[in-house]
């Protein structure tokens, strides 16, 4: 009588290898909590846009002058927050070049839904195109007056429907009130049932508001329902017009020197082709960014020949190759001055570098 040819040998080596299948495809399609981030596409900011589109930066209500040249804003392509990663490809982006994968809380935080993340990257987003007009306008000599803005208004406060977000407070009462201090003060003077007059500039519109306080919920003193920032006066118009969703404060920099270029007399860039990156505060101060190599390789694709790295970023480039020139930026002024060298090759050469 013949024997089975199954062995336990046999039996073993094929639940072994069907283990192993089962584990491969579980590899292969689990997700795993981390994200991607790759090189982006450039934009040019000086752009000045085709028949029927817009240019990415529109400046009204004060003379501008023509640019030369290109400057890009760069991006990091990032995981959406709500796409799930495996482990291959996770792996793939850790070792392939100009690509990182990150722990998925680093970028998504946990309790956060996607659109909660879309919205705080896009009030980023504004923010920086606010600072980047207050610091393009100060370097170019341009007039700004700092001045306390509301920043938010209670629902059902003595404030809602009258004050907005985003007005800009010059007086209470007749009083000046050039800083958020004043406003405060103004306000715990005023008494419950008697009118208030807000001046604000709303839309670069000086408008009158009046209102009546309220008595506090729990203590003296009244209260009008509203809380303060800082915001600029200033008079020129400047929009932008990025056609997709990109979030974030890391192009203040680039949008300030663009400003900048058509705020002033001569190109800037004369022809130069220049990329970079960075935050930016109203005075001007340059800060440091994420994901500056994959911006370094999205620069690099597009044929940038200087990249404008942030001096803090400076440390984060092991690594990295490039035939751009890579210049350290601290200020926006730091920039100008570095733009404008690039058509001198000694003083080219003389630049700070990363």
């Amino acid at each position: 009588m013949r024997r089975s040819a199954l062995t336990r040998q046999t039996v073993t080596a094929f639940a072994a290898a069907a283990a192993f299948v089962v584990l491969a495809v579980l590899v292969a399609v689990l997700p795993v909590p981390y994200v991607t981030w790759s090189p982006g596409t450039a934009r040019d900011v000086l752009a000045t846009g085709g028949a029927g589109t817009q240019p990415i930066i529109a400046i009204s209500d004060v003379t501008t002058y023509p640019t030369e040249g290109r400057l890009d804003m760069t991006v990091v392509s990032t995981t959406a927050a709500d796409s799930r990663l495996s482990l291959p490809q996770a792996l793939v982006a850790y070792f392939r070049p100009d690509h990182d994968a990150l722990p998925r809380e680093a970028v998504y935080p946990a309790g956060r839904s996607a659109e909660d993340v879309e919205d705080a990257d896009a009030e980023m987003m504004v923010s920086a195109q606010d600072d980047a007009v207050v610091a393009a306008l100060r370097a170019s000599q341009r007039p700004v007056e700092q001045l306390p803005a509301i920043a938010s208004v209670t629902v059902g406060s003595p404030a809602q429907g009258h004050l907005r977000p985003g007005d800009l407070v010059v007086s209470v009462d007749g009083t000046a009130t050039p800083t958020p201090a004043l406003v405060q003060a103004a306000v715990r003077q005023a008494q419950a049932g008697r009118q208030l007059t807000f001046v604000v500039l709303r839309d670069k519109v000086r408008v009158s508001v009046p209102l009546m306080p309220a008595p506090q919920t729990s203590g003296t003193g009244v209260q009008v329902g509203i809380t303060l920032g800082t915001g600029y006066a200033y008079t020129p118009r400047i929009s932008y017009d990025l056609g997709q969703k990109i979030g974030g404060p890391s192009a203040g920099l680039v949008f300030a020197l663009a400003i900048y270029d058509k705020l002033t007399p001569g190109a800037l860039f004369a022809g130069q082709h220049v990329a970079g990156t960075g935050t930016i505060n109203p005075t001007g101060v340059v800060g440091g960014i994420g994901g500056i190599q994959e911006k370094i390789a999205g620069a690099q694709a597009a044929g940038a020949t200087t990249f404008l790295v942030p001096a803090p970023n400076c440390g984060d480039l092991a690594g990295v190759r490039t035939t751009m020139r890579l210049v350290r930026v601290a200020t926006l002024n730091d920039a100008i001055r570095s733009v404008r060298s690039l058509d001198s090759p000694a003083a080219a050469d003389a630049l700070p570098t990363c």
